[in-house]
């Protein structure tokens, strides 16, 4: 079982690889921690580093999975450069189950979130050929079982980001919301949104309006898939050419079934 997070879709396409090459089923997170899976020989987990942490809605639905102790555990972080405390937190995580994590390794991707430092996040696609050996290899190590450690480690950065008031700040700051005047209420980011914390709202004399949340996990697939780029990080909008999701990921695969 390879089970994965993912907002614009690089942890789905390489779940999807490992899965392939190990003959293994595929599934979200938000959809594992509603499974036993207690008789899984080998239990796989691809999610994003974001600001040096695992995700929040990861966060908190990883301690929910129910697995063998005794099963082969991987762990697979895809991050634009630096993996924080992504991978540490998994190992902690199984560690209070009473399983262990075999294998742990992290790919770099470009870097969705990137568009709120003024980096487009498609101009980072050479990173798929730079590392594609890298993925080759680790997908190599996980089919035959092998047990390694890699960016493993604890991280200040990311304990700071994870349980702090400014790492909460962080969170907040990037918060999509829509702009009033671009929604026309097609309720793709509702449909995108992994969490479901997008919904659609009536409103006099126009067409419904995306509100969001409290719930963001700041994974930005509603900002990234919106046809209308009416989504906003703060009060920026996003252009057109700054939208990304993996090329090999269709908004079909990332509408939540």
């Amino acid at each position: 079982m390879v089970i994965y997070f993912s907002g614009t879709g690089n942890s789905l396409a390489i779940a999807r690889k490992i899965a392939e090459a190990t003959n293994d089923q595929v599934i979200p997170l938000t959809e594992a921690v509603k499974l036993d899976l207690s008789g899984e020989a080998r239990i796989g987990l691809v999610y994003p580093c974001y600001d040096f942490a695992p995700p929040p809605a990861v966060q908190k639905l990883l301690p929910m999975l129910r697995v063998n102790p005794q099963a082969y555990i991987f762990v697979v972080i895809d991050c634009g450069a630096q993996v924080g405390i992504s991978s540490w937190f998994a190992r902690h995580v199984f560690k209070q189950m009473g399983a262990k994590v075999a294998f742990c390794d992290k790919i770099r991707v470009p870097d969705c979130a990137g568009i709120a430092y003024k980096r487009n996040p498609n101009k980072q696609i050479w990173k798929f050929t730079k590392y594609a050996g890298r993925l080759e290899r680790i997908i190599d190590d996980i089919k035959n079982n092998r047990s390694a450690i890699h960016y493993g480690g604890w991280s200040l950065l990311g304990w700071i980001s994870m349980n702090t008031s400014f790492g909460q700040k962080m969170i907040k700051a990037f918060q999509p919301a829509a702009n009033p005047d671009k929604c026309i209420g097609c309720g793709t980011c509702a449909r995108v949104c992994p969490v479901e914390n997008i919904t659609m709202q009536e409103r006099e004399g126009a067409k419904p309006i995306a509100v969001t949340g409290d719930n963001c996990t700041t994974c930005l697939a509603c900002v990234h898939f919106c046809p209308h780029q009416a989504m906003q990080l703060g009060k920026k909008s996003i252009e057109k050419s700054w939208q990304y999701h993996h090329p090999e990921i269709s908004l079909k695969d990332m509408i939540r079934k």
